[in-house]
Parts: C-alpha cells; structure tokens; sequence
C-alpha cells in the first residue's frame, strides 16, 4: 500500500522559510517521479513542482520559479520542498503525490504564511 506522509508546515511570517518533507513508503519510491501540490482555501488542486525519479531534473510552476527547490533523496525514500521568500499566498495545504494529477497523495501538511 503507497503511504506518503508530508511534514515540515506550520506558521511563517511573510519573507520566511519553510522545508517539507514527505516520507514515502510501499512503493519503489526510486522508480517514480514524484510531484507537489498545494490547495489553497476554497481554491482547487494546484501543480507546484516535481522531479524526476533520480532527481537529475525538476520543474516548476511558472510563478514559483526560484523560490521553491524540489529535490529527493532516494536512500531516505524522502521527497523535500524548500520554500523560501514565502507570500501570504502561498498559505495552503501541500501534498506530495505519485502522479501527474494528484490523485494519490498524503494527507497533506499545512502552510500558513502570516504576519
């Protein structure tokens, strides 16, 4: 059974840091590329990054662009997100996932950034 468990979130004033973690489990997590999302309050699920299975490439949505840093380590079975230079909308839920769409991820960790 795939088991992935995100990490890190909590309370950051405007301009912070954030780095979070996502433990994965029941699954050959070096064989899979993996993915973040985020959903912010009353919005939809929203593509933030992903990276290859052996981490050689990542990509990221357009407007977060060198403030966050996907990368993994596969020894850990481990997925991480740096984010740095936070904005107020940046708040949300964030989950790691298997796929492209989202459909299996963790239940998610939450970021609220707020002076």
């Amino acid at each position: 059974e795939v088991q992935l468990v995100e990490s890190g979130g909590g309370l950051v004033q405007p301009g912070g840091s954030l780095r979070l973690s996502c433990a994965a489990s029941g699954f050959i997590f070096r064989n899979y590329g993996m993915y973040w999302f985020r959903q912010a309050p009353g919005k939809g699920l929203e593509y933030v990054s992903s990276i290859s299975s052996n981490g050689d490439r990542t990509y990221y949505a357009e407007s977060l662009k060198g403030r966050f840093t996907i990368s993994r380590d596969n020894a850990k079975n481990t997925l991480y997100l740096q984010m740095s230079s936070l904005k107020t909308e940046d708040t949300g839920v964030y989950y790691c996932a298997t796929d492209a769409r989202g459909s299996t991820k963790g239940q998610g960790t939450q970021v609220t950034v707020s002076s």
